[in-house]
């Protein structure tokens, strides 16, 4: 008989730079998560001038269409929240009983971030493998470190855990991220056995393992939740046409709300009966029941 017990799902709504760079659409996505019932509502934070080349920074984002500036260093400034800004954000989060959290791309938002001491911080696929911020993070702070796997080979994903494992934190503070990134992500991409996969290689050495969908629409989380992805984490938005790289791929409030509603449900119903013939079922045995 399978054993499996079923934590109850955490819905993380990644805001992430979906509030076009105004404070007060941030706080209207924090309030709409808040009625989704949502756990955390997450951000990101980035030094971009420490994150991108001279190059980089200076070159044309590569959909014009989707920029806030005249050059991708421009576009990723004028989305960016200071750490000054976040911390009003954590405070707005505590008032309104939601988590707060951010992803990390740098070592000096790393420390920055840390400041806040959020539940936890996330390590989006793109950096997982910048060991100098992750030394920051298993050394210098205390809360839970959550990892994206996307675009990551299983290689890469052993090196990751090992990393944590060498001070003993992988068990007790590492979640690790089934994640395909793509900006919508089309199903047969989604490969949601790959959430068996890390649990069948980490399950035991990390402390929990969760999903991060780009995909379309909330019929597949389920599916990840009942494959063991406690942590669910969707982009959220509050209007999917709005200008930006996230919003395609990001759920509108009447898809979270339904996603949580239905996660919810589903861990209610993922059990074993509790005797042979449940007390709902006896008026309608006694009823119904074929006897000889």
């Amino acid at each position: 008989m399978n054993t499996t017990k079923y934590s109850k799902p955490i819905v993380i709504a990644e805001i992430g730079c979906n509030h076009k760079g105004d404070m007060n659409i941030a706080k209207e996505l924090i309030d709409l998560a808040v009625q989704c019932k949502a756990s955390y509502a997450k951000f990101q934070k980035r030094n971009n001038k420490e994150l991108l080349t001279e190059e980089q920074y200076n070159a044309a984002h590569p959909n014009v269409s989707n920029s806030y500036g005249n050059t991708y260093g421009e576009h990723r400034e004028f989305l960016e929240f200071t750490i000054e800004q976040h911390a009003e954000l954590k405070a707005y989060c505590d008032s309104k009983n939601i988590g707060y959290s951010t992803s990390v791309w740098d070592i000096t938002s790393a420390r920055e971030v840390i400041t806040l001491a959020p539940d936890f911080i996330k390590i989006p696929s793109a950096c997982n493998n910048h060991f100098d911020m992750l030394k920051v993070l298993r050394d210098e702070y205390d809360g839970e470190i959550h990892v994206s796997m996307g675009m990551t080979t299983q290689g890469e994903e052993e090196k990751i855990v090992q990393f944590f494992e060498e001070t003993n934190q992988a068990k007790g503070r590492l979640v690790v991220y089934s994640c395909t990134s793509g900006y919508p992500v089309p199903f047969e991409d989604v490969c949601l056995l790959e959430i068996s996969r890390l649990k069948d290689v980490f399950g035991d050495r990390v402390k929990e393992v969760g999903f991060s969908g780009h995909h379309l629409g909330i019929a597949i989380d389920i599916a990840a939740y009942t494959l063991g992805a406690s942590w669910q984490e969707r982009h959220f938005t509050k209007d999917r046409t709005w200008k930006g790289t996230d919003h395609a791929a990001s759920l509108e409030p009447t898809g979270l709300g339904k996603l949580v509603r239905d996660l919810n449900c589903a861990h209610l119903a993922l059990n074993y009966k509790k005797s042979e013939i449940l007390d709902i079922e006896k008026v309608q045995r006694d009823k119904l029941k074929f006897r000889k």
